[in-house]
């Protein structure tokens, strides 16, 4: 059996696809892909030149081509700089669902140069008109459902331009999509120096604070991506004896939100690079994506465990005709080993794939697959070699394997930083290693294990869910003393947010108004679906800090008991 060293070795190889250099970047020498594309601009000139002619992107009943995606990008990209513009470094907002549209604006506004603000689409108005002016977007490119929550927030700050996407008419002062484009003949994209490390993307990520932080990723950044993807393709295959798989265009199901990493890094850009088709699904529904992955011939689904699960538990799943599937993927959150089992029974012989990576390590860092993830279900994988991982205890030591310790990441793929917070950027990156706030240990052959999480967030179904918006929501309610918000398990989508309430003295609220208090200020996916109320005094220690993890226990307790019961 070959040893992992030996492979690296073999594939990153001087004259290897995979081969690695040292380049510089912010004063650091930083180990990247040398082949990787240099800009998101010249992976979807890569592309296009791939896929040609063929289906790209399907959405219900339409079909574009390659060609015909890249026509729309290039003139798209001129709009955005001679119409607005649009120059080095102008963040422009895209505020929408999985339409097609959401490629064409993503891959023009860093064609002209831009920075991609993928705005969480199941974002209140008051949210979506946060990142609107945290970003500072110059322009919004919208669908119909987002302009309207936005409509009484707006103009933000900077705001200069509105573009409406699938509207039959344009709200007053924007403009709608079709009607730019289709006065615009130029097919090429502008000619613009982009460099790597200039910035690319901007995804917001929920962490510790009430608001959502930004996450500024370069061409670099997100780029690499599609290399270490390709590369842990190649390296789990060399494990089992297979030649690396060839590089032939996949038929990938697109489930997730183009706004997270999964959906926009790992499924979106990749089926760009290589020329793939791409199957959008307007709204998630485990049938419906059966449906499509019979009728469209899919090769490749990829979603977070949520989905898998739904999958699996359609009863007449071995109705449908799935012999095109080769392999599933999971992401967005901790697949738990009974997942894996699961899977590999109802999918024999397809390969299923996991990894770990965070919004700020632009998606991937570890990957598994194959052989060795049915071995070791509870692992995210090894680094691909030019990522590098530490296990740091509290006071700042490198732990052995088997020890437990927040895991830090360092590679081409960690952004520098967070958009326009100094110190929340100074607390997270520490000499170009980025603190995940998670727990994990590695063991003795490298894998990673992620058991627990040092940030105080809750990750309902793969997206984060900050625990402080949630209880800011709670504390706007008068009647509310103290509240605390906790994920506690669920059976799908790995933790639901619940929340444990103190009312003041003499107070009565019942969970539906405390429900629908935070309704009116959450989205709907941070909105406690389960609310205890406590009449103690919360437990605190000598800095006046809840205690959440004893609160929690109390929580967990009483699930187990009623369970039991």
């Amino acid at each position: 059996m070959r040893t992992h060293a030996d492979i690296d070795a073999e594939l990153t190889a001087p004259g290897a696809p995979f081969e690695i250099e040292t380049v510089e970047i912010g004063g650091r020498p930083v180990r990247v892909w040398k082949h990787a594309p240099a800009s998101v601009a010249a992976l979807l000139e890569a592309g296009a030149q791939r896929g040609g002619d063929s289906d790209f992107l399907v959405y219900q009943g339409e079909r574009i081509s390659h060609a015909e995606h890249f026509r729309r990008v290039a003139a798209l990209a001129h709009v955005l700089r001679d119409r607005y513009g649009v120059g080095k470094g102008d963040r422009v907002a895209i505020a929408m669902r999985n339409y097609p549209e959401w490629s064409t604006a993503f891959f023009a506004i860093l064609a002209a140069g831009g920075v991609a603000v993928a705005l969480n689409g199941w974002w209140t108005g008051e949210e979506l008109a946060f990142g609107l002016a945290d970003s500072a977007a110059k322009v919004l490119i919208a669908d119909d459902e987002r302009s309207a929550r936005l409509a009484p927030h707006l103009p933000t700050p900077g705001l200069e331009g509105v573009i409406s996407v699938r509207m039959a008419a344009a709200p007053a002062g924007a403009q709608r999509l079709e009607d730019l484009l289709a006065g615009e003949t130029r097919t090429t994209l502008p000619e613009i120096a982009i460099n790597p490390e200039d910035p690319a993307t901007l995804f917001y990520t929920s962490g510790t604070t009430s608001h959502p932080k930004g996450a500024l990723a370069s061409h670099r950044n997100v780029c690499s991506n599609m290399t270490s993807l390709q590369y842990s393709a190649a390296r789990s295959a060399l494990k089992e004896g297979r030649p690396p798989p060839p590089a032939t265009p996949m038929v990938r199901l697109l489930c997730a939100p183009l706004f997270h990493a999964t959906g926009c890094q790992i499924v979106l850009l990749n089926s760009v690079f290589t020329g793939g088709k791409l199957v959008v699904m307007p709204k998630w529904g485990p049938v419906a994506a059966l449906e499509l992955m019979a009728h469209e011939k899919v090769s490749q689904f990829t979603g977070v465990p949520t989905m898998l699960w739904d999958v699996l538990n359609v009863p007449n799943l071995k109705d449908y005709d799935l012999s095109a599937v080769k392999g599933l993927g999971s992401g967005g959150a901790i697949a738990p080993p009974e997942l894996v089992r699961r899977v590999s029974e109802q999918f024999p012989g397809r390969a299923f794939s996991n990894g770990y990576g965070l919004t700020e390590s632009s998606a991937m860092t570890t990957g598994i697959a194959g052989a060795e993830y049915l071995a070791r279900p509870d692992s995210v994988g090894l680094p691909v070699p030019v990522c590098r991982i530490r296990i740091v205890a509290e006071d700042g030591r490198d732990l052995p394997p088997g020890e437990r310790g927040e895991i830090w990441i360092e590679g081409p793929n960690v952004i520098a930083g967070y958009w326009r917070r100094p110190e929340a950027t100074a607390e997270a990156f520490v000499d170009g290693w980025l603190r995940s706030g998670d727990v994990g240990y590695l063991d003795d052959e490298g894998f990673l294990y992620v058991v627990d999480r040092v940030k105080d967030i809750i990750i309902r179904g793969g997206e984060n869910v900050s625990s402080a918006e949630v209880e800011a929501a709670l504390y706007e309610n008068p009647l509310v003393l103290e509240a605390a918000a906790v994920g506690v398990p669920h059976p799908t989508l790995g933790e639901e947010v619940g929340a444990i309430v103190r009312l003041q003295a003499g107070a009565g609220a019942s969970v539906e108004a405390l429900r629908a208090h935070a309704g009116e200020r959450l989205a709907g996916f941070k909105v406690p679906s389960r609310i205890w109320f406590r009449t103690e005094p919360f437990p605190r220690n000598a800095s006046d800090k809840i205690l959440k993890r004893e609160l929690k226990a109390e929580v967990l307790a009483s699930l187990n008991e009623a369970q039991g019961a």
